[in-house]
């Protein structure tokens, strides 16, 4: 897989915090380019195949701990990685906006971070091609930016996440098979934008499948919004979530 941008210094500190939310879940503090970023770190044992994990415009949250923990069970690493910084967890919309707004515009920072998750793991003896990365919403989005970094991993899979290619990029890079779910009535991202996704991936001749939900809006999978939540959607999105993991990952 690409290695790290050439002047990007990651250091595994391995300072495991106190904080424990469940036996085989901790947080793990880690370096960025000499910067402080605090991951979640779910080990169900030696050889298990590894998810990155990315969140959305709030930050790593509980949300994105409880999602780690749930593919834990199901036999899976997962680091949930940290795009924002330590103790950076906006709660007001405008920082959340700042937050993302300024890694979309410096795409090469967005893709540092995430290679420099995968190399905190991988000091960890995790194999990071063995894996998937996915993400929610703004974690969506980061994840196809690292589709389109020609990360090997075999597997990329953004959950209502944001669709656009940006300007002098394309999919012609990606190593990995793509999978896409989507709600229909999501009013933050377009089905125009859906359509554009399938025919760029369809140009570039990657293997993809993309799945929209009826009824559902954006963020329909964040059982902790009552009133964007589409359980329906959530649950069928899980289970192809899980059988293409079984299905890729050794």
């Amino acid at each position: 897989m690409p290695k790290v941008t050439a002047g990007i210094i990651v250091a595994v500190l391995m300072f495991i915090t106190a904080t424990v939310h469940a036996a085989s879940g901790k947080f793990v503090d880690y370096e960025v380019d000499g910067l402080p970023y605090e991951g979640y770190y779910v080990d169900p044992g030696e050889g298990a195949p590894f998810v990155l994990l990315i969140h959305d415009w709030d930050g790593l949250t509980d949300y994105e701990v409880k999602r780690a923990e749930m593919l834990g069970e199901l036999g899976y690493r997962v680091f949930a990685a940290d795009l924002f910084g330590k103790g950076v967890r906006p709660e007001a919309e405008e920082d959340r906006r700042k937050l993302t707004r300024d890694l979309y515009a410096d795409r090469k920072k967005m893709r540092a971070l995430m290679f420099g998750a995968l190399t905190t793991v991988e000091n960890m003896d995790v194999d990071v091609e063995n894996a998937v990365a996915t993400g929610y919403c703004f974690g969506g989005a980061a994840v196809l930016e690292l589709a389109r970094s020609g990360a090997d991993m075999r597997g990329f899979v953004p959950f209502h996440g944001g669709l656009k290619t940006p300007d002098g990029q394309d999919y012609s890079r990606v190593q990995g098979k793509v999978l896409v779910f989507h709600g229909t009535a999501d009013a933050s991202v377009s089905m125009e934008e859906f359509s554009k996704l399938a025919r760029d991936l369809e140009a570039a001749g990657v293997e993809h499948e993309m799945i929209t939900y009826g009824g559902a809006v954006h963020a329909f999978t964040v059982f902790d919004r009552p009133e964007r939540y589409n359980e329906v959607a959530d649950k069928q999105s899980w289970k192809r979530f899980v059988a293409f993991l079984e299905e890729e990952l050794k």
